[in-house]
């Protein structure tokens, strides 16, 4: 047995105990045998061979715990939405950290509590839902997950719920003096007719490992705006899962955006299981020095009438390297279906790395699908024309990457998540902070 999946039973141990419902205790057990049976991605494995995890499986990771210094709490200043959530729950090392959160007043019946008190009280949603969208069978990374959580939270929306601001996820990673593993997760249900924003933020101090696994479940004619922020420390490792399914007439906005870690691992699916069910996936990756990050996306179509379009964008520099590998799978129920696929990379230096490979599996043929890709570095006709108005250089290389991947920001419509990856990348380039492009009303189809 691997020494992870044997400190898996310890903190199952502590975190279900003797009175864990049978379900869950019969769930982390199966996951911890999963885990002791496939192991690791390995990198002979079709979705994993240009990517390593030599980082993560080399490393003697020790359960992450308690941080009762001052250090969480400057990180949580720092990344607060404060005012500008209704809600904001933050995690210290994978558990709930009240004295840190604002569980401020949502609409009646909805439920934000941490999911180890869920799974203790047994609420229905949790034993209905939990892991059966990431499924244990999908990677040893899930079912590591699974086997090992400390905590995590429950979003529960039922019928007709509609949440006025956003909901904040403040996950903070504090590292002691050993490498520490933190395993997120977030179990989101919306029932019908629920309109909700959920911002997810990753910040972090140290030598530590996130490995997060999110589920979310949207009802008949449900609207999701879904935003993840990755800040995590350079000596971090980020490897996430969200499996989505989306029930008729849902609607699924996801904005991700990768700007820390060392390696960094998301996998997304989004299973469009219900006719006039509609999902946008955009992404913006940021790495230099040699950083490295793997975007793998599926959008399976699995009804008629289901649009979904999806755009990533990279900037890298120094040694760096990113994969983007995306599919749109359409099923042969799936007609009327209009999907497209884009994935555009800007490389600033000569040493930079990008492999992107989108990807099409249509077994309809009454469809409308494209994917494209393009790789290269900043266009020297438009320095040229800054150049010829009196620009420096540098300031217009600097000017034309902001405005690549503003391109992108101005697509999201939760503003202080705009405001805030607008600041990053300014700041990166030493522009003004108040540089924006705020047409988010251009947030349509034929921007892409």
């Amino acid at each position: 047995m691997t020494q992870l999946a044997a400190n898996s039973r310890s903190i199952d141990a502590k975190t279900g105990g003797a009175d864990a419902p049978s379900w869950f205790a019969r769930l982390r057990k199966n996951a911890a045998a999963r885990f002791d049976l496939v192991g690791y991605p390995k990198s002979t494995e079709e979705d994993w061979r240009h990517t390593s995890l030599a980082p993560i499986t080399r490393t003697t990771w020790k359960p992450a715990e308690p941080d009762d210094t001052g250090r969480p709490a400057a990180l949580a200043k720092e990344y607060t939405l404060a005012d500008e959530a209704v809600v904001e729950v933050v995690m210290v090392n994978g558990r709930f950290a009240p004295e840190l959160s604002n569980l401020g007043t949502l609409a009646r019946g909805a439920v934000v509590r941490g999911l180890r008190q869920a799974v203790a009280e047994n609420h229905p949603a949790v034993e209905a839902h939990l892991a059966r969208a990431a499924k244990i069978e999908s990677n040893g990374l899930v079912a590591l997950n699974t086997a090992n959580f400390s905590d995590g939270v429950l979003l529960y929306f039922p019928s007709g719920t509609s949440i006025d601001g956003n909901i904040h996820l403040l996950h903070i990673a504090t590292a002691g003096a050993e490498p520490a593993v933190i395993h997120g997760r977030l179990l989101l249900v919306a029932e019908d007719e629920v309109h909700a924003t959920v911002v997810e933020s990753y910040a972090g101090a140290g030598h530590y490992w996130t490995n997060a696994v999110s589920e979310m479940f949207l009802g008949r004619n449900s609207t999701i705006d879904h935003c993840r922020l990755q800040q995590e420390s350079h000596e971090a490792c980020h490897t996430s899962m969200l499996q989505v399914i989306a029930g008729a007439g849902s609607d699924l906005v996801n904005q991700s955006a990768t700007l820390g870690a060392n390696l960094t691992r998301n996998e997304l699916n989004v299973l469009l299981n219900g006719e006039y069910a509609h999902a946008t996936l955009n992404g913006l990756v940021i790495l230099d020095g040699e950083r490295h990050c793997d975007n793998h996306t599926l959008l399976q179509h699995e009804k008629a009438n289901c649009p979904s379009h999806e755009l990533y964008k990279h900037v890298l520099d120094g040694k760096s390297s990113a994969v983007f590998k995306g599919k749109i799978f359409v099923q042969k129920d799936a007609q009327k279906t209009d999907s497209k696929q884009t994935s555009k990379s800007l490389l600033l230096s000569d040493d930079a790395t990008m492999n992107s490979q989108p990807a099409l599996e249509i077994y309809a043929d009454d469809v409308k699908c494209t994917h494209g890709s393009t790789t290269g570095p900043v266009d020297e006709d438009m320095v040229f024309y800054f150049r010829t108005r009196g620009v420096s250089l540098e300031a217009a290389r600097h000017l034309l990457t902001f405005a690549f991947a503003a391109d992108l920001t101005r697509r999201i419509r939760v503003e202080p998540v705009r405001r805030r990856l607008e600041n990053f990348i300014a700041a990166q380039h030493g522009l003004p902070q108040d540089m924006r492009i705020t047409d988010e009303g251009s947030h349509d189809l034929r921007a892409l």
